[in-house]
Formats: C-alpha cells, sequence, structure tokens
C-alpha cells in the first residue's frame, strides 16, 4: 500500500502539521488503521478509499483520520494531506475536486488561487462557564471562554501571551473535552490572529496546526473583527499558515502542503 507523508499549511518541508495518508485499495477495519496510527505516530494518520463508482452521492473516496490513541471525527490538516496525496499521484485530475465521505459528513478540496481550499462544516463556539482548573492549567487570565462540541476557546490578551503559553499537559488532559484552543488578535503584521491548540486526551499534547479548530475559531474571529477573510498563524514550535474564509455555516481553509516521503506500507 502507498503511503506518504505530507506536511499541511505550510510550502516548507519540516514545518506546518505533518500526516501520514494512506491509500487503500480496499477498506481495512478499524483496529488495523489504529495500529498503523501508533506506528506512524503523528498527531494524525489518515485512511483514504475510493468509493464504488455506483455509491451515489457523487462517488469520491471515504476518509478516516486516526491519532495515535483514538479515531477523531474531524482533522483538517490530513483532508488537506490527502487531496494533495490524491492530485500528485495521479488518482485526481488536476482541475478535479476531490470528495471526500466522513463522520462529519461531506468534505470536498479543490485548488483555488494556488492553495488548497478544504470545504468544512463551521462549529461554532457558545459562551461557557470555564470548568475548574482551566485557567490554572493553561497558567493565563482568559478574556473569554467558549465551548464547541469539541473542544473549549480560550481567548487571551495578546499574541505574546500565546506565545508564551506553558501549559500543564497533565490537568488538561482531564478536561471532559477533545482539546483546547488558545488564541488572540494577532499582533504581526499579516495575521488577523493567532493561536495554539492542546489535545492531549486525543493523544496529542499540542498540535501544530489544526484546521478543524480554526472551524471554530473562524467564525468567533469573523464576529469580533467584523471580516469573512482572514488570515491566521498557529504559533506552534513548527508553525503554520491558514487562509480562512467564512461563507454562511462552512467555513473554507486554504493552505499550502508538500510531500516530505514516499513509501510502502507491508502490512
Amino acid at each position: 500500500m502507498k503511503l506518504i507523508q505530507i506536511d499541511a499549511f505550510t510550502a516548507e518541508r519540516f514545518s506546518g502539521n505533518p500526516a501520514a495518508v494512506c491509500l487503500l485499495p480496499v477498506p481495512r477495519d478499524e483496529q488495523w488503521m489504529q495500529l498503523v496510527a501508533r506506528e506512524m505516530n503523528l498527531s494524525e494518520t489518515a485512511f483514504v478509499s475510493r468509493r464504488p463508482s455506483n455509491s451515489g452521492a457523487g462517488a469520491g473516496f471515504d476518509l478516516r483520520w486516526f491519532t495515535p490513541s483514538v479515531e477523531v471525527a474531524l482533522c483538517g490538516h490530513a483532508t488537506l494531506a490527502s487531496a494533495h496525496a490524491l492530485w500528485e499521484l495521479g488518482e485526481l485530475g488536476p482541475r478535479e475536486l476531490a470528495r471526500f465521505h466522513t463522520k462529519s459528513g461531506l468534505l470536498t478540496a479543490e485548488r483555488r488561487d494556488g492553495l488548497i481550499e478544504l470545504d468544512f462544516p463551521a462549529t461554532v463556539a457558545e459562551a461557557a462557564d470555564p470548568p475548574a482548573g482551566l485557567a490554572d492549567a493553561l497558567g493565563v487570565s482568559p478574556v473569554y471562554v467558549g465551548k464547541s462540541r469539541f473542544d473549549y476557546l480560550v481567548e487571551v490578551d495578546g499574541e505574546d501571551v500565546v506565545r508564551k503559553l506553558t501549559p500543564d499537559i497533565v490537568r488538561i488532559k482531564t478536561l471532559p473535552v477533545r482539546g483546547v484552543m488558545v488564541t488572540s488578535r494577532a499582533n504581526t503584521p499579516g495575521w488577523d490572529f493567532v493561536s495554539r491548540f492542546f489535545a492531549p486526551a486525543a493523544g496529542v499534547d499540542e498540535d501544530p496546526v489544526t484546521g478543524s479548530a480554526h472551524c471554530c475559531l473562524t467564525p468567533y474571529w469573523s464576529q469580533k473583527l467584523g471580516r469573512t477573510e482572514m488570515i491566521a498563524r498557529q504559533l506552534s514550535a513548527r508553525g503554520g499558515t491558514l487562509r480562512l474564509r467564512l461563507a454562511g455555516d462552512r467555513v473554507k481553509l486554504g493552505g499550502h502542503a508538500v510531500t516530505v516521503l514516499r513509501g510502502e506500507l507491508l502490512a
């Protein structure tokens, strides 16, 4: 089986968020996919299999995402990486739309303005009381706390606060959510807002660049900034940049991708 490692939301190798993409000639069982993801030991491994042409709903591909410890319901960077792999390997034509059938419904990817743009559902955060220990675990005084169906959203006072966070990962892991996104307005020219994302409960202490978190951050900052198009930077050690568009109840996530490794999975 073809196995490719791709850095997503970056145009430079060894930055952005690495994802493994496994192209399956036939679907495999969940336990096997989890073992492969644990072997890859990246924040996500994507498993892509072509749907039969008579399956309806526009055919396309089935797509599932696994961290080293659990399957997740939505993942942006590994979807971007999967689309990049399909175009690069000739599984899709250069102008062909990538259609992925997932646990979060139909997701698409297209080449647009030199980037790959994903079409994902918006996941709006509602204002919420911070759970006990959240502020202490992050070591910050939140300006705002919200909760989406996946994560907590915590706004803090300034880019420098986000950049210097040293959270207590053990305490964050006890929270009853997938993860915690910490965000602020950007001070750096060219960026509208910044963030970091911590998901130890899903087996990822800090995710380098998190597309699914921006499905929540985009409507949040769109309302605060009065804009539907924004540039975001995730301030992990690897770092990554996303071009964002809010389109009703959908979020358009744009970014680059670059292949780092190609191989065969012998399993």
